[in-house]
């Protein structure tokens, strides 16, 4: 397995927000215990909010706040976004500016988060791709709310697909489908689809394909 795929698999483990102890993260990850704990600087790096202590446990903390403000994930979203496309400018001023206020955001960091991913907006590894997944935000989120089908190309394979909620974590986003290519559930990262595009037909709930029966298997 691949590290970004099982540091995908911690993140879908630890979501639940309980403490899970390390040796059973390494038994359901196939790692010693050595390496899990190797895995949670990168996922704290890469802005999931993860605390815990080697030999303990792990679990990801609540929301991230901002004082004196407080951010809901999907503000702090758009704010990742922003400082995203900002430093992407062939402006070396403002690039630097964006990167002046990740440095600043990362300062008033609460303490309760561990340690603050360095860079804020600025993904590193090992999901450094993660801002190729930006492009089919609206799209998706589009989709979502006209409860609209989409045609997806992920891993060169093409899949159709029911779209029901995006999740952020950090600087890596996520979205839960039900496929009906492979008939089951699933999470994919934004940064895997290759290609996207709106199908005309529609979707309404059916039992087992919608997004509380999803969570119901989560519990």
């Amino acid at each position: 397995m691949r590290r970004a795929d099982r540091l995908m698999q911690l993140i879908q483990i630890l979501r639940d927000g309980t403490l899970h102890r390390a040796e059973d993260l390494a038994q359901k990850t196939g790692v010693s215990l050595r390496a899990v704990s190797r895995d949670m600087e990168p996922l704290a790096a890469s802005g999931v909010p993860v605390s815990g202590e080697r030999g303990i446990g792990y679990h990801v903390t609540a929301a991230i706040t901002l004082p004196p403000l407080n951010l809901s994930m999907t503000e702090l979203e758009a704010l990742h976004i922003g400082l995203m496309s900002v430093s992407r400018a062939d402006d070396p001023e403002l690039t630097e500016a964006a990167r002046s206020l990740s440095a600043k955001i990362d300062a008033v960091m609460p303490e309760d988060r561990a340690r603050a991913p360095a860079g804020y907006g600025f993904a590193i590894y090992p999901f450094a791709d993660a801002a190729r997944g930006f492009q089919h935000l609206p799209a998706i989120r589009q989709a979502i709310r006209t409860r609209q089908k989409l045609q997806l190309t992920v891993d060169d394979r093409r899949k159709t697909v029911r779209p029901l909620q995006l999740e952020y974590w950090g600087r890596l986003w996520t979205c839960v489908i039900w496929c009906e290519t492979t008939r089951k559930f699933d999470e994919l990262r934004l940064d895997q689809i290759t290609t996207l595009s709106p199908l005309p037909s529609l979707f309404v709930d059916e039992p087992g394909k919608s997004l509380p029966d999803f969570l119901r298997l989560k519990t």
